[in-house]
């Protein structure tokens, strides 16, 4: 129960799942002081816009959404990535109230304070011990570090969320505990550089429980394990100890799924790029990673068009990923970022160039997916129920991320509930889904 006159919130929230947490984090903080949230900025007193910096179409997005936020309402916070170069909101937008940078949490809250001061009310404002999720109850975002120390020619991020900063263990573990108790079936570990966690705090141990826990990358992911929920590693560099987690997979502790930004594989383009990791034993890595797990699923990212991206790299990359299979796939044409090192390379590929190599790895892409789906068929699935629809519902295998992945549809003699963990016998496959019906609860 809310009091009458708590002053309203509307929230935008745009960019990466590491932006999402830090908008449930300000939003946890705001309803714990009695602001309530909005569904449309007109009548709100308030509006936040979270935003994304890193490339130019985002930047654009981002400009929008305030521009709208400014329209409808007038009294409008700026935070998030794009914040960290206020020059271009200013410009456009100098009515807006505060720019701040991202996880600048308190900044936000006291540029909210002076704008709307709170209606709190410590005995009718209660909040679940967990804090206010965006995401649906039964998932959630995990996140153990901020920053990143890598400085890959294409990335500005180091310049707007600084270097890793890495979580103490007992710190994520107690967040997790937390999510776990509340209902999360699901936790994405995520972080710009997940694999590289712990290395700026040289692994310091922490107390959790009745033991000691490091902060290290297979360490956090085998206590993770310990829940009971499904557990997917996401953004993680293949760097050597990579190698270890591979054995909580076959073990059951966390999914079978490693989400590993590649973004290339000519050594030439990996090397303008700046990537770390040695990347030239990948494919050898890669099968034997599935020989001691054969349900791993690898999700990447990739770039084409990169400056200087010859037709002999294109071509390399294409028989890489027929060799690599890669389970689940994103791609982006490349775009000069404003501070990016890239920008000074030269030798820039034409638009109509990454718009074909794009529709050529593509192509490629539905082809290998479609394959490695086909050899689902007949087979057994937990799939978690995120939608439920009169006669079909939607939900995701172990393969499958939130947002970026495919689905499986199913079809169940009893009605299923969102959240639920089911059984499927999967009856058939097209490029990017599984269609089946429920074999066990």
């Amino acid at each position: 129960m809310q009091q009458a006159n708590a002053p309203k919130v509307s929230f935008v929230s745009l960019g990466c799942p590491k932006a999402l947490v830090d908008s449930e984090r300000i939003i946890t903080r705001l309803r714990a002081e009695g602001y309530e949230l909005a569904r449309k900025h007109d009548g709100a007193d308030l509006v936040i816009v979270n935003t994304c910096g890193f490339l130019d179409s985002a930047k654009k997005e981002s400009l929008s959404a305030i521009g709208e936020a400014m329209a409808e309402n007038g009294k409008v916070i700026v935070t998030g990535c794009m914040g960290a170069e206020p020059e271009q909101i200013e410009a456009a937008y100098p009515g807006v109230l505060s720019i701040t940078g991202p996880q600048q949490y308190e900044s936000v809250l006291e540029a909210v304070h002076r704008a709307v001061p709170p209606a709190h009310n410590p005995h009718l404002d209660l909040l679940p011990p967990q804090g206010v999720k965006l995401t649906p109850r039964h998932y959630a975002y995990l996140k153990i570090s901020e920053g990143c120390n890598n400085r890959c020619s294409f990335c500005i991020i180091p310049k707007l969320r600084g270097d890793l900063v890495s979580r103490p263990a007992n710190d994520v573990l107690r967040e997790a505990e937390r999510l776990v108790k509340a209902g999360v079936k699901e936790l994405m570990v995520i972080s710009q550089d997940t694999s590289a966690y712990g290395v700026d705090i040289k692994y310091a141990a922490s107390q959790w429980q009745d033991r000691e826990v490091r902060a290290k990358f297979y360490d956090l992911a085998k206590e993770l394990g310990e829940f009971g929920a499904w557990v997917r590693l996401q953004y993680v560099y293949p760097y050597p100890h990579v190698d270890e987690v591979i054995g909580l997979m076959t073990e059951g502790k966390v999914l079978p799924y490693l989400d590993i930004p590649f973004q290339h594989a000519s050594p030439d383009v990996l090397k303008a790029m700046k990537r770390p990791a040695a990347q030239e034993k990948t494919l050898a890595r890669i099968k034997a990673w599935r020989e001691a797990c054969p349900e791993l699923t690898l999700r990447s990212t990739f770039i084409v068009g990169f400056p200087g991206e010859t037709d002999y790299d294109f071509a390399y990359l294409l028989d890489w990923l027929e060799e690599a299979e890669i389970d689940r796939l994103g791609c982006f044409k490349y775009e000069p970022v404003a501070g990016a090192a890239s920008n000074a390379i030269g030798n820039s590929v034409p638009d109509e160039i990454k718009q074909e190599r794009w529709n050529a790895l593509m192509a490629r892409q539905r082809k290998i997916s479609a394959r490695r789906l086909k050899r689902k068929v007949g087979t057994r699935q937990q799939v978690i129920v995120d939608e439920v629809g009169p006669t079909v519902a939607k939900g995701r295998s172990k393969a499958d991320a939130p947002d970026i992945d495919g689905a499986v549809y199913l079809s169940s003699r009893r009605p299923l509930r969102v959240g639920e963990i089911v059984t499927a016998k999967i009856e058939r496959a097209d490029e990017y889904d599984l269609h089946g019906s429920v074999a066990g609860f």
